[in-house]
Protein backbone atom coordinates (compact mmCIF):
# COMPACT_ATOMS: atom_id res chain seq x y z
CA UNK A 1 0.00 0.00 0.00
CA UNK A 2 1.01 3.53 -0.59
CA UNK A 3 2.46 5.24 2.09
CA UNK A 4 0.40 8.74 2.48
CA UNK A 5 -2.58 6.13 2.47
CA UNK A 6 -1.58 4.07 5.78
CA UNK A 7 -0.93 7.52 7.11
CA UNK A 8 -4.40 8.82 6.40
CA UNK A 9 -5.55 5.67 7.85
CA UNK A 10 -3.11 5.81 11.01
CA UNK A 11 -4.35 9.60 11.42
CA UNK A 12 -8.22 8.25 10.94
CA UNK A 13 -7.63 5.54 13.64
CA UNK A 14 -5.95 8.05 16.15
CA UNK A 15 -8.93 10.43 15.25
CA UNK A 16 -11.91 8.22 15.79
CA UNK A 17 -10.14 6.80 18.87
CA UNK A 18 -10.13 10.30 20.20
CA UNK A 19 -13.84 10.50 19.58
CA UNK A 20 -14.49 7.59 21.70
CA UNK A 21 -12.59 8.79 24.35
CA UNK A 22 -14.14 12.19 24.19
CA UNK A 23 -17.46 11.06 23.93
CA UNK A 24 -17.00 8.53 26.92
CA UNK A 25 -15.75 11.79 28.56
CA UNK A 26 -18.42 13.57 28.16
CA UNK A 27 -21.28 10.78 28.98
CA UNK A 28 -19.40 10.40 32.12
CA UNK A 29 -20.10 13.73 33.45
CA UNK A 30 -23.07 14.42 31.48
CA UNK A 31 -24.17 11.16 34.20
CA UNK A 32 -21.88 11.66 37.04
CA UNK A 33 -23.82 12.88 40.50
CA UNK A 34 -21.91 15.70 42.36
CA UNK A 35 -18.64 14.67 44.24
CA UNK A 36 -16.07 12.17 43.23
CA UNK A 37 -16.77 9.12 45.23
CA UNK A 38 -14.61 5.94 44.89
CA UNK A 39 -16.40 4.43 42.10
CA UNK A 40 -16.72 8.07 40.05
CA UNK A 41 -12.72 8.28 40.56
CA UNK A 42 -12.04 4.89 39.19
CA UNK A 43 -13.52 5.07 36.58
CA UNK A 44 -12.59 8.68 35.14
CA UNK A 45 -9.33 6.79 35.52
CA UNK A 46 -9.90 3.78 33.36
CA UNK A 47 -11.64 5.87 30.38
CA UNK A 48 -8.22 8.25 30.79
CA UNK A 49 -5.85 4.77 30.96
CA UNK A 50 -8.01 2.94 27.77
CA UNK A 51 -8.03 6.37 25.90
CA UNK A 52 -4.21 7.44 26.43
CA UNK A 53 -2.98 3.73 25.41
CA UNK A 54 -4.81 3.35 22.84
CA UNK A 55 -4.02 6.42 21.24
CA UNK A 56 0.14 5.95 22.26
CA UNK A 57 -0.42 2.10 20.52
CA UNK A 58 -2.12 3.40 17.42
CA UNK A 59 0.64 6.01 17.37
CA UNK A 60 3.34 3.11 17.23
CA UNK A 61 4.57 4.14 20.47
CA UNK A 62 3.62 0.83 22.47
CA UNK A 63 4.21 -2.63 21.66
CA UNK A 64 1.72 -5.54 21.70
CA UNK A 65 3.08 -6.75 25.20
CA UNK A 66 3.03 -3.24 26.46
CA UNK A 67 -0.66 -2.76 25.43
CA UNK A 68 -1.82 -5.73 26.57
CA UNK A 69 -0.63 -5.75 29.74
CA UNK A 70 -2.15 -1.96 30.06
CA UNK A 71 -5.56 -3.88 29.50
CA UNK A 72 -5.31 -7.02 31.71
CA UNK A 73 -4.08 -4.39 34.46
CA UNK A 74 -7.77 -2.38 33.90
CA UNK A 75 -9.38 -5.20 33.66
CA UNK A 76 -8.20 -6.21 36.85
CA UNK A 77 -8.59 -2.86 38.37
CA UNK A 78 -12.34 -2.95 37.34
CA UNK A 79 -12.54 -6.33 38.16
CA UNK A 80 -11.19 -5.91 42.11
CA UNK A 81 -12.94 -2.45 42.37
CA UNK A 82 -16.83 -3.82 42.12
CA UNK A 83 -16.29 -7.15 43.29
CA UNK A 84 -14.39 -6.24 46.52
CA UNK A 85 -16.46 -5.96 50.01
CA UNK A 86 -17.52 -2.97 51.07
CA UNK A 87 -15.54 -1.49 53.51
CA UNK A 88 -17.39 1.58 54.35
Amino acid sequence: MDENILLMITILLMITIFLIGAGAMVGFFATKKVGFGRFATSTLLILIVVTISALLYTSGKLNENMIGNIFFAVIGFAGGLFTCKNSE
